[in-house]
């Protein structure tokens, strides 16, 4: 049987009365839904082809069209459910592996969900981030252990290097490549503004974004793309990318048809070649191996620059972030497995790694049972989804957090999950020029802007309820979060008491 054959996932409902048959619904779709029928002058949908985007039901200037889930399904099966029967379908009539976009879409539970804030009443009174000061600045970076004092008595300056945000969130890594250079035009000019940093992701950092460097984190992944002494340089960090949530342990994979002239220059690579980047690094095979990068990274910028180290969230988390702290590294990155990704084969995506709440409340009680907490910082991603999940991931221990997925939601994504195939229709997750202008550089960045600023006035908010005033005061405080609906072993990996308690 042949994918042809399946009945189509999404059906598109054209309301004949309204429909006027402007045909923007067809010059919109880069799926090659909607089509014109001269012979009866209507309009057509060949709905195999529908992703879901929404940009026809958007654009549509008279509301002819709605999106609506297939109800057409197999005979029910709890052991065989429609998506699985359909995903064997299409392996048996390819022989290729399956691939998914963006972040992990099963009921697995999501612990923020889970995870209730306390408040300050009467012996605790709150606070008013109206009329008094709450301090969103957050410094990433070692801390220094000891205070030293010269013979008259003065302050010896002695700050390791570290990065400086006006609030504890960053842009999360997503490559030029895998999104557009709008997209990365928006993030970059965002992070500027606000006084953040965004991530180049593994695909190097294009020219015209070299004069965002104090806002920049570069990348040095597994295939070195796009990497020399000035891309180090560049930024404001370096972050080593040994894995991320939605694909812990392989490798990445940029399809040729993305790698257009300017991507190729940027990666340094051939124009139209696969981008593959190898599963593990070829020169780390030990944490004395992950200590030589990172003294070699901090050698070529000359110790100026906070060197970061991501993985993703799996079972020994704790163990290997404490290998990582030990390394030199100045800050652990943490991908949970709900975080998004541009492309991954989808079951990896669906069923390796661990929450990112598990995962962060972990690793920050084993480093600071070894007393190295203050050697690094810790950056949570992985499915941060509004300002209450930051609020609950930098109780559990986090020191700020990466946004993907919700900074793309902001630039207008719809998560229709093809960004692999490379025809975003809002612009983002493709290179196809007439694709790529659909994105407004100024318009994502305003838009970036303010979400960030309003998850900044929901964090005084909630912190002000706490009757906490900083972020310093806030991060691995505990005692702040309550549990709901959770199992005693889960309540003692988090860390946190029972409601009510």
């Amino acid at each position: 049987m042949s994918i042809e054959y399946i009945y189509p996932e999404f059906e598109v409902i054209r309301h004949p009365e309204r429909c006027i048959g402007c045909r923007i619904c067809e010059q919109q779709c880069a799926n090659g839904v909607h089509s014109f029928d001269p012979k009866s002058g209507k309009m057509l949908a060949d709905e195999s082809k529908c992703v879901n985007c929404h940009r026809c039901v958007a654009l549509c200037p008279v509301r002819a069209l709605k999106i609506v889930k297939s109800d057409h399904t197999f005979r029910p099966n709890s052991n065989w459910p429609d998506s699985i029967i359909r995903q064997v379908y299409r392996q048996a009539g390819t022989g290729g592996v399956l691939l998914s976009s963006m972040g992990n879409p099963e009921p697995y539970p999501i612990y923020w969900d889970k995870l209730l804030i306390n408040a300050s009443q009467v012996t605790n009174p709150s606070i008013d981030p109206l009329r008094e000061p709450m301090e969103t600045r957050t410094f990433l970076g070692r801390k220094t252990p000891v205070i030293r004092r010269d013979s008259e008595g003065r302050l010896l300056p002695q700050k390791s290097p570290r990065l400086e945000l006006s609030t504890p969130i960053l842009f999360s890594a997503m490559s030029y490549g895998s999104i557009s250079y709008n997209a990365h035009a928006s993030l970059a000019a965002a992070a500027k503004e606000l006084g953040i940093c965004y991530n180049t992701g593994e695909g190097g950092l294009h020219k015209d974004f070299y004069v965002y460097g104090p806002n920049t984190i570069v990348q040095v992944a597994s295939g070195r793309f796009g990497v020399h002494k000035e891309y180090l340089n560049a930024g404001a960090a370096v972050e080593i990318k040994i894995g991320q949530g939605a694909k812990p342990g392989i490798g990445g994979h940029l399809p040729g048809a993305k790698i257009v002239e300017d991507v190729s220059r940027t990666r340094m690579i051939p124009e139209g070649s696969d981008a593959i980047s190898p599963a593990p690094h070829h020169d780390i095979y030990s944490i004395e191996d992950l200590h030589q990068l990172v003294f070699s990274l901090k050698e070529a910028t000359g110790y100026t620059k906070p060197i970061i180290v991501k993985v993703a969230a799996v079972h020994n988390i704790a163990a290997i972030a404490s290998g990582i702290a030990r390394s030199g590294a100045d800050i652990i990155a943490i991908d949970g497995f709900r975080g998004g990704t541009g492309a991954a084969p989808t079951r990896i995506r669906d069923t390796i790694g661990i929450p990112i709440e598990l995962a962060l409340a972990a690793v920050d009680q084993r480093l600071r049972e070894e007393g190295i907490r203050g050697d690094v910082s810790i950056i949570a991603g992985g499915s941060i989804r509004s300002s209450a999940d930051m609020v609950k991931a930098i109780a559990l221990g986090a020191d700020a957090v990466y946004i993907g997925t919700a900074a793309l939601l902001a630039l207008g994504c719809h998560l229709c999950r093809s960004c692999h195939a490379g025809r975003c229709n809002w612009g983002i997750a493709t290179q196809r020029p007439d694709l790529v202008k659909r994105l407004d550089p100024e318009t994502g960045r305003q838009r970036l802007v303010n979400l960030v600023q309003a998850w900044t006035l929901e964090i005084k908010e909630i912190m002000g309820g706490m009757g906490i005033n900083s972020i310093e005061a806030l991060r691995g405080n505990r005692l702040m979060l309550r549990g709901v609906g959770l199992t005693s072993r889960e309540l003692s990996i988090l860390g946190v008491k029972h409601a009510g308690e």
